[in-house]
This record gives C-alpha cells, structure tokens and sequence, in this order.
C-alpha cells in the first residue's frame, strides 16, 4: 500500500514509456540505417557528396543542392518567422488589451492548425503568380520561404506567448517598484526569465520547417539545383522523397533512405543544440 501511496507505480510507468519512446527512435535510426546501407556499399558515402548531379538511373547520387535547398528554405523562413511570432506575443502580454489579446490568439491558433497541403495550394495559386509576375517561372526559393514562415511563424507566437505568460508577476512587480519602462521591463526582466521557453519555440519551429513537405514541394519548383538566388527554382530533401519514393527500386529507393538518415542528422544536431542551450552552456 506504501508504494502506492509513495508514487512508486507512476515512476515506474514514467520510466516504461521513456523506454519506449527511445525505443522507438532508436528503431527508426536503425530501420533508415539498413534501407540506406546497400547503396553506401554499391557506391560509398562521398558519392553524395561529389557526383556532379542526382539522377540515380545514370547512377548519380549528389544530395548537395537538394541540402543547401533545404537549410536555405528552413533557415531563412525560421529568421523571419522568429521575431515576428515573438513580437506578436509581446503584442498579446503587454500591450494589446484582453478582448483583442484573446482574439489574436485565436486567430494565431487556427493559423496553426491548417493543414500544409492548404497552405501549399494557395501559395500555388496566389502567391507563386505574383512572384512569377516580375520573375518567372514564380516557384522559387522565395516561395518557399514565404510559405515555411507563415507556417511556423504560429508555432513561434504560441509558444512565446505560454513563455511570457508565465514569468512570474513578482517580477513584473519588483520591476515596477524600480520605475523601469514597459520595454526596460521587457528587455530586462521578461525576456531572461522566459529565454528557456522562447529557444523551445525557436527549436519547434525549426523542427517543423525542417520536416515539412507538401507545401514546398508545391511553391519551390523541384529542380534540384544550388540556388544562386531566390527567385531560382529549387527542390528540398523531403521533397524529393516524397516526388520519387513512389517509383524508386534498388540503389535508387536506397539513396532517397540516404536522404532521411540526412534529414534525421538534422533533427539530432538541432536536438543537441537545444539540449546545450538548455543546459545553459551558451546563454547563462
């Protein structure tokens, strides 16, 4: 009866379903590991790297341009989208009054919630013409950038906002007992006390830019290629997954699980980054 009383059962349980959630990584690690291992063998990992361009039908594995599509469309969408959906929470806290407050947030959580492919078709069909109006084709890396950071910009504002609502009033009191300004407050007291739950934000929206797939492959074009600006058309790691998946055989289906073990490094270098920062190794 005591080890019920103590808690010992839900430890126990905690502890299974970490197990679990481990395992289940670990297994999809291990699963892309093993789809991928009959092409590293066939043709090497630098081939990756160094082959002058993808067509795996001539036995040409470059993932490069479809990489630097990747990261250029993420991380520029999450630059953008960052401020923005921090300031809008800012906007919700502080300064907006509760009715338009509440309403914003709604607004900002049905923004979340549609699905990608709706995101994508509008891009397709009212976005990508304008673009195209001063530089065609219009499917482009900016597209795509403009679509990614719409799409994460809610998960940004969302999680800023349960971040600063959460620094406690005390603070905000003490603060004010000191004559600091609204933005004195802010820059001062808010933002250090909420910076935790803010790079979670930063981190969520990356994860989710990183993964994403139907809308950029409807708006970027999917001509693999290393932009050399934004208005050229480029393909992403996912896109190209989700494009030849289909139809591939052989070394061919093997290199696009070459392609998620890519994606997956990604995931786990963003993963540790979060990890140091959380562990305030960087911003004490």
């Amino acid at each position: 009866m005591s080890w019920f009383q103590n808690d010992g059962w839900l430890v126990w349980i905690l502890r299974f379903l970490a197990i679990i959630a481990g395992a289940i990584a670990l297994l999809i690690v291990g699963f892309l590991i093993l789809e991928s291992l009959p092409v590293i063998k066939d043709v090497g990992i630098k081939h990756f790297f160094t082959d002058s361009s993808w067509n795996p039908t001539a036995g040409l594995y470059n993932l490069v341009p479809m990489l630097w599509g990747t990261l250029l469309v993420v991380f520029s969408s999450v630059l953008i989208a960052t401020p923005i959906g921090i300031l809008s929470a800012l906007f919700c806290q502080f300064y907006a009054p509760s009715l338009l407050a509440s309403l914003y947030r709604r607004l900002i959580e049905l923004l979340a919630g549609i699905p990608s492919v709706v995101y994508g078709f509008w891009g397709l069909v009212v976005l990508v013409p304008l673009i195209a109006k001063n530089h065609p084709p219009g499917q482009s890396l900016l597209a795509g950038i403009a679509i990614l950071t719409i799409m994460i910009m809610p998960t940004a504002a969302l999680v800023a906002d349960a971040s600063l609502a959460k620094v406690p009033a005390s603070y905000l009191q003490g603060a004010a007992a000191l004559g600091l300004s609204r933005w004195a407050t802010i820059r001062q007291i808010v933002f250090p006390a909420a910076k935790s739950g803010l790079f979670t934000g930063i981190i969520l929206e990356t994860g989710r830019a990183i993964g994403e797939t139907m809308a950029v492959l409807m708006v970027c074009g999917n001509v693999v290629q290393t932009p050399k600006g934004i208005f050229d058309p480029i393909r992403t790691l996912t896109a190209n997954i989700a494009l030849e998946m289909a139809y591939a055989t052989g070394d061919h289906r093997s290199a696009l699980f070459v392609s998620g073990l890519v994606l997956m490094g990604l995931i786990v270098l963003l993963v540790a980054v979060a990890e140091v920062i959380s562990q305030g190794k960087i911003y004490g």
